[in-house]
Order: C-alpha cells, then structure tokens, then sequence
C-alpha cells in the first residue's frame, strides 16, 4: 500500500494484522481519489475508522490543509501516527484514540471532506449517517463532501441535504456525498 501522489508520492505505508481492518483496495482508491482529485486542495479532512490512515494520508499529501485521524484501536492510532511520521505530515494531522460517535457528538470543528469506511457488517455506517444527519451535518462545511464506502450489493444511506453519485469497483462501491450548497456563515 503506497501514497499515490503529491508530496509523500510512492511513500509505503505499513498495514495492520489480522482480518479485523480491511484498508482500502488500491483500485477504489485510485477510484475515489480520481473523482475528488481537484476537490482536496483547502478542505480539512475528517478520516473517521481510520484504520492506517491513507486515505487522510493521501488527502495531505495532495495538499489538504489538515486531517484527524480517529479510530478506536490503539494499534491502528499508533500505526497512523507512524504512517504520518514516515510520509512527514504529522505536523498537519491530529489522531484520535476513540469511538467515532462520540467524536462527532464532541466535535466542534468542521470538515470539507470526511471519509466513512467502517466494518461493513457494523451498522456503524448507517449509524454515522443518522447522527451526522441529526446535526443537520453541520459538522460539514457547505460544499463539502463525504465519501462512504460499502459493498455494492448495499445502497449507501440517503439524507436531506445531500446529492450522491455511488462508484462500483466489483464488490465495493464508495458513494460521494455532497452537501447542497446553502448560505452558511
């Protein structure tokens, strides 16, 4: 598993053991990142179930201004901060040792772009959704998107306020949300 480009290009990124973390496959990354590719530049990131990490890892090295990083796992937070460390971007990035829920309950900043890849047997997805959606995803600047992946054969969740285009890559799809632009301050 490698950076695809920008400043931390072809850098390697260490991966987790065991079956309990399924990271990205190469060919939906490539995938989403083509479809987001002009759209990271000035957006924070949100990489919630990070796992590794590459999928912020990659917004940064693309040139997002900043990342958090959240996962429950402590082998996963200390695998992105050394993720971070190896590609040199930790000092853009900010992880976080805990439940993704109660992340977004706490969490006071916003994002332009948040990525979902939860265990896809979870309900965790569908959870996220109802609570991002309870905020009135406020936790997303306007404009901003959220990338959801999940198995293709399982349409992504639906919300007010949002349009989405849902990409297939065999058994994996990842559905792009974007929030409708309103007048915000």
């Amino acid at each position: 598993m490698r950076v695809i480009t920008g400043s931390a290009r072809g850098r390697r990124l260490g991966e987790l053991e065991g079956l309990e973390t399924r990271p990205t496959t190469d060919r939906v990354k490539e995938g989403v990142f083509s479809a987001l590719q002009f759209e990271i530049e000035e957006r924070p990131v949100l990489d919630l179930f990070a796992g590794t990490g590459q999928l912020g890892i990659e917004c940064l090295s693309r040139g997002a201004p900043s990342a958090v990083f959240v996962d429950r796992r402590r082998d996963a937070v200390r695998l992105v901060r050394d993720n971070l460390e190896a590609t040199g971007l930790s000092e853009r990035a900010r992880v976080v040792q805990g439940d993704a829920l109660d992340f977004l309950r706490s969490a006071g900043e916003r994002f332009g772009l948040i990525f979902l890849d939860p265990p896809y047997a979870s309900g965790l997805l569908e959870e996220v959704f109802q609570e991002l959606a309870r905020r009135d995803f406020q936790t997303l600047l306007p404009g901003g998107i959220i990338v959801a992946e999940h198995p293709a054969d399982k349409p992504g969740p639906m919300a007010d306020g949002l349009t989405a285009k849902t990409y297939r890559y065999g058994k994996i799809s990842a559905t792009l949300y974007r929030r409708i632009q309103q007048n915000e301050e």
